[in-house]
């Protein structure tokens, strides 16, 4: 008898996903290492950035007092008594109409309270004249005002990208406390499946699925297993499974979710005693993507279809792999765009079209990345966006603004309505 799939919103089964994922533990790691990986520690500044008062350009330190008055008119001089170098201190201590010559991010000797600017002077060999008056602190970087000591510049939960390294390495931070990654086990169903090597054959089909999730984990740095194309046969397909569940953090598997014959995975799960969180969504493509929990790990049924696949991975597969590092953003970044044709039938299910987001110069624009049913390979490749039409009885026009899902980014929020 054919099970009768009740679908859910795709809002409730992100949130069923969730609340079963669970937090991996922490490590330390050397900083090189570190980017890619979600902080578990907030970055604390161990002192003061700057940590002295310095010079942000090449030129002269002065008293500004004595640059008052100067003008075209009337060219002031100062006396060049001393230089300073970067990552050197001048023991001079300026008098009047005295300057020491100094160097980007060199330190502002005694007495001075101002910069001049190279390209302000008129230089001769010992002096220089300026033509303008300077202000207190004029041209100087003060001692903290980008960070001061003891300051929490970055919360844990975050992305560590270059940025990141650059301040973890001002603070000294060698070792980085982060998340581990998680490792991911992939397994491809189908009988119809051959390997990427393989001369097609009639009725046969290359396995595009499990290179796509492969390089969907790599392009976030998490490690994959694959443990290839399961048989026909339900006692090995279990075998294989259960020893993925034993072996990985998590689980994808794409094919096999349907209600066909050769459609193993459901009873997979009875056999595992799985919690079965869902095995039907209001989404095209991918309504039967499917999510199961046992024994503290997370299995993703995905479609076999790889439109559908890609998908279901985005949606599913990859906040809860963000959130296993406890990764305070771990949804696709998105925005809205406008919409570029029509897609005048309505859906009951809400629509994840594949597509090309950019500016044309003058506003965002969203527009499909070519064939778009659930089997589409080349519209995968296309596309950098996900087009989001929320299912019901209205059409879409071109002109109206949409959401969008970014693919390819590092962070976001969960925000558009599903």
């Amino acid at each position: 008898m054919v099970e009768i799939r009740k679908p859910i919103s795709v809002k409730d089964a992100i949130q069923r996903v969730m609340e079963r994922t669970s937090a991996l533990p922490i490590v330390e790691i050397a900083l090189s290492d570190s980017y890619g990986y979600i902080l578990a520690e907030p970055i604390i500044a161990k002192h003061d950035v700057p940590s002295f008062n310095n010079s942000p350009y090449d030129g002269f330190a002065i008293r500004s007092e004595d640059s008052i008055g100067a003008s075209g008119n009337n060219r002031i001089r100062f006396q060049v008594k001393d230089y300073i170098g970067a990552g050197q201190v001048s023991n001079h201590t300026l008098g009047k109409q005295e300057a020491v010559r100094i160097m980007t991010g060199a330190p502002i000797p005694k007495g001075a309270d101002a910069v001049v600017m190279l390209e302000q002077t008129m230089e001769s060999e010992e002096s220089f004249t300026i033509r303008k008056p300077f202000k207190p602190l004029e041209n100087v970087s003060l001692q903290g005002e980008d960070s001061k000591k003891g300051e929490m510049l970055i919360p844990h939960g975050t992305f560590i990208h270059p940025g990141t390294i650059a301040l973890l390495a001002t603070f000294g931070y060698a070792k980085v406390q982060v998340r581990k990654k998680p490792v991911v086990g992939i397994l491809c169903t189908g009988t119809e499946l051959l390997n990427v090597e393989d001369e097609l054959e009639p009725g046969k089909i290359r396995n595009s699925n499990g290179p796509m999730i492969e390089a969907q984990l790599k392009r976030r740095g998490i490690e994959s297993r694959y443990y290839g194309i399961l048989s026909d046969d339900l006692e090995s397909c279990y075998q294989l499974v259960k020893t993925a569940l034993e072996e990985t953090d998590c689980v994808i598997t794409t094919g096999g979710v349907s209600v066909g014959d050769f459609d193993h995975l459901p009873e997979i799960y009875r056999r595992l005693q799985a919690e079965v969180l869902f095995n039907k969504v209001a989404m095209r493509p991918g309504s039967v993507t499917t999510a199961a929990f046992v024994d503290g790990k997370l299995l993703f049924g995905l479609s076999g279809n790889p439109s559908a696949c890609f998908t279901g991975y985005e949606l599913f597969a990859r906040p809860a792999i963000e959130y296993m590092m406890l990764n305070s953003s771990p949804y696709i970044p998105h925005m809205k765009a406008k919409l570029t044709e029509d897609f005048l039938k309505p859906n009951p299910f809400t629509r994840f079209v594949r597509s090309v987001y950019f500016f044309d110069g003058h506003e965002v624009i969203i527009t499909p990345a070519g064939f778009n049913k659930s089997n589409a390979v080349s519209s995968i490749a296309r596309g950098n966006a996900l087009m989001v039409l929320p299912g019901g009885s209205r059409n879409f026009v071109a002109g109206d603004l949409v959401d969008v899902l970014l693919l390819g980014t590092e962070n976001g929020v969960p925000s558009w309505n599903l």
